[in-house]
Parts: structure tokens; C-alpha cells; sequence
């Protein structure tokens, strides 16, 4: 390697990721409303069904109603679908089968920026879907506050990092099919331990420690607190873990997708 071009690797430019959004951008343009249908459709689905129909039977968790409980717990689910599936197929499709990422790579884009630019992109939109269901929740009776504000600050950061999570999963799994594994053994265990449905105390003592090593976890208390009082000291907490969660799938992904493009 020339020292041009181990110098560019130390480099971080901003033009390509203005690049690779406007790219993005134009394409969104196109399916915005199919994707939004399902980004925001498919949340409050849940909201509905787990709210009013398990709220039918429980309708008190803790100081919450069931009903605000799923409400603000749906708002991290919604983060993470909307990020890992868009960074592991659009990731996989892009690659393998659209040779998209190849054509990028021909212009002034370093693999470590083409990936920052893709999750980042997946994490804003998320942010802004994920919000859904606490929209929702307002209009049955869900208490509006200043914190949530801040909501979309946290599912940006879990957005991000389930996003770079899926784009590192599809720089290793040797084919589309394989994503089954994937979604079965890692995203739905993820989905069922974070408190969204039921707190993690009630489950045995190794399942609620395992819980909380779980970024979503960190999401949906971060999320709770935003809505029904914040908490300083633990909120800031839960945003390190989720800052600390998309660094390390940064790292990570830029390898895996350096290793396939151009190793």
C-alpha cells in the first residue's frame, strides 16, 4: 500500500457522506411511502394488540398504565427493526447482487466512509419512524412531557448501531437464506428481553442479567425515562451503553464490509 493510500484510510471527509446521502436521498424519494407505510404501520400494530389486548387483563405495571408501558417500550422495538433489516439486506442486496457498493467505491469513498454514511442514514430515518407509537399513545391517553423530545436522541444512537450490526452481518453470512439464523437466534431474543411487554425483573435472575446486557434493554429504559421522568446519572448511563454499542459495530462493520469489498 502507497502512503497515499494509507494516508487516505486515516482520513474522515464529509463529502462522501454528503454523497452517499444525496444518493440515498434520491432513491427514498422513489419508496418513501411503502417504507413508511410499514416503519410506522407495524408499531402501532403492536401498540394495539399488546396494549389493549394484554391491557385488558393487566392494566397497571409498576406506577405505568399497560397501555404507556408498551407504548414507550413499542418506541425501541421500532428502532431496531427499522435498522437492523435495512443493514443486513439492503447491506447484502447492494453488495452481492446490485454491485451498488462497487460502483461508490469507483468515486472518492473509502469503505469506512461508504459504511458511516449508509448507518447513519438508516439511524435518521429510523429515529424519526420509531416515534410512532408514542404519537399514537397520546391520542389514548398518554401524558405528553418536554423529555419526549429527546426521544429520537436515543433511538438515533440504537438505530445506529443495530444498523451497523445488520451491515457487519451481511459482510459474513454466505448467503441471503441465512439471514433465518440471524433474525431467529439473535433480533428476536433481543426483542423479547428488553422490557418492552413486561418488566425484565420478573424473570429468573441469569434471564434479567442477561436482559440488561442487551442494547434495546438501555433503549426502552432510556425511552421511559424521556417520557415519565428523566433520570440523570442512570439515563446517562444507558446512553453510553448505546453509544458504546454502535462504536464497537462500527469497528466491526468496517472491517467485515473492508474485508469483502477490497481485501
Amino acid at each position: 500500500m502507497s502512503g497515499a493510500q494509507a494516508d487516505r484510510l486515516r482520513r474522515f471527509e464529509m463529502a462522501p457522506i454528503r454523497g452517499v446521502w444525496r444518493h440515498e436521498l434520491a432513491l427514498f424519494k422513489r419508496y418513501w411511502t411503502s417504507q413508511s407505510f410499514a416503519s410506522m404501520v407495524e408499531p402501532t400494530f403492536f401498540l394495539l394488540c399488546f396494549g389493549y389486548g394484554f391491557g385488558s387483563m393487566v392494566a397497571v405495571i409498576g406506577d405505568y398504565r399497560y397501555l404507556d408501558f408498551v407504548a414507550t417500550g413499542v418506541v425501541g422495538t421500532a428502532a431496531l427493526f427499522t435498522s437492523v433489516f435495512p443493514g443486513m439486506f439492503n447491506g447484502y442486496i447492494r453488495r452481492v447482487f446490485q454491485h451498488t457498493y462497487d460502483g461508490m467505491l469507483a468515486a472518492p469513498v473509502d469503505v469506512h466512509e461508504l459504511v458511516t454514511a449508509e448507518a447513519s442514514w438508516i439511524a435518521a430515518k429510523s429515529a424519526v419512524y420509531s416515534c410512532t407509537p408514542l404519537l399514537v399513545a397520546l391520542f389514548f391517553g398518554l401524558d405528553p412531557s418536554f423529555g419526549m423530545l429527546l426521544v429520537p436522541v436515543a433511538t438515533f444512537f440504537t438505530a445506529l448501531g443495530f444498523g451497523l450490526f445488520g451491515m457487519w452481518t451481511s459482510s459474513v453470512v454466505p448467503s441471503i437464506n441465512s439471514f433465518d439464523y440471524v433474525i431467529t437466534g439473535v433480533v428476536t431474543p433481543l426483542f423479547l428481553i428488553a422490557g418492552t411487554f413486561f418488566p425484565v425483573d420478573a424473570l429468573p435472575a441469569w434471564a434479567e442479567t442477561a436482559s440488561k446486557l442487551n442494547p434495546l434493554y438501555h433503549c426502552v429504559q432510556l425511552v421511559r425515562h424521556m417520557v415519565f421522568g428523566i433520570e440523570p446519572l442512570a439515563d446517562l448511563g444507558h446512553l453510553a451503553v448505546l453509544a458504546g454499542f454502535a462504536a464497537l459495530m462500527w469497528v466491526i462493520a468496517v472491517r467485515g464490509m473492508r474485508r469483502r469489498l477490497i481485501d
